[in-house]
């Protein structure tokens, strides 16, 4: 049952902590850093010379423009009824418990007051590595930009993720650009972000994290969250862009 979360949910990770910039009266500009670390595949879905892209479906998704700053997009049919059929019989014996990461990455924790959720890494298939190809299409396929392995996250009945940011403070110019979040199946649980976004089987919201201001600044607007699951099973597929911040 997949519904989306929206914004690529983060397993929230804050380089430092964003709600300090919203308090903040003096405008940052971005010091120019070298990439902060090798591109792991564990957590990069890295593109293979192996793949052929132009064997995967044609895509047959409508594209709605919900807000320009920051860009927000609605996103009609993004995954086929075989795709999400696929990614819930490859999620299913790879759940874990959700946590909540700080200090960068550095540690993580469990608090299902905070978020109440099962996550699962999927494999890089085939029909995987086709939906990684469309959402860096979507993107425009640029440049020192890297889709982070897809996540397929499950919320039961009273699951939620309470009101966060994806993104982080664009240390260095590098940071976890655009989000995107996919749905298989209808349940409860919308996402809200400034708007509330029902879940429909299939479709996704996408956005940009941070200003195209030179600034590093994420914007206000991306604060949001997953509201309770009010019955049934909620899943969605959590697309994160990580990578240079303009």
């Amino acid at each position: 049952m997949f519904s989306y979360i929206v914004g690529f949910f983060a397993i929230l990770v804050l380089f430092y902590n964003p709600i300090s910039q919203l308090l903040s009266s003096e405008v940052p500009q971005i010091v120019r850093r070298p990439l902060p670390r090798q591109l792991n595949e564990d957590l990069f879905a890295l593109e293979s010379a192996h793949h052929n892209d132009s064997a995967c479906p044609p895509a047959g998704y409508s594209v709605h423009i919900f807000s320009k700053a920051p860009l927000v997009l609605y996103v009609e049919n993004f995954l086929l009824p075989e795709e999400r059929a696929h990614l819930l019989e490859i999620s299913e014996p790879l759940y874990k418990p959700s946590t909540i990461t700080h200090d960068g990455g550095a540690s993580t924790h469990r608090d299902a007051t905070v978020r109440d959720s099962e996550v699962a890494i999927v494999p890089r298939t085939s029909m995987v590595r086709c939906i990684e190809a469309r959402v860096r299409a979507l993107q425009g396929w640029r440049d020192e930009i890297w889709v982070e392995r897809l996540r397929v996250q499950r919320y039961r009945t009273g699951g939620h993720y309470n009101h966060h940011f994806d993104w982080s403070t664009g240390r260095g110019g590098w940071g976890r650009n655009q989000d995107a979040a996919q749905g298989a199946d209808e349940a409860g649980g919308e996402l809200q972000s400034g708007a509330t976004f029902r879940p429909v089987a299939g479709n996704a919201v996408f956005w940009e994290n941070f200003r195209p201001d030179g600034t590093g600044r994420g914007f206000d607007e991306t604060w949001h969250a997953g509201l309770p699951v009010q019955k049934g099973v909620k899943v969605g597929l959590n697309i994160w862009s990580w990578g240079r911040i303009d």
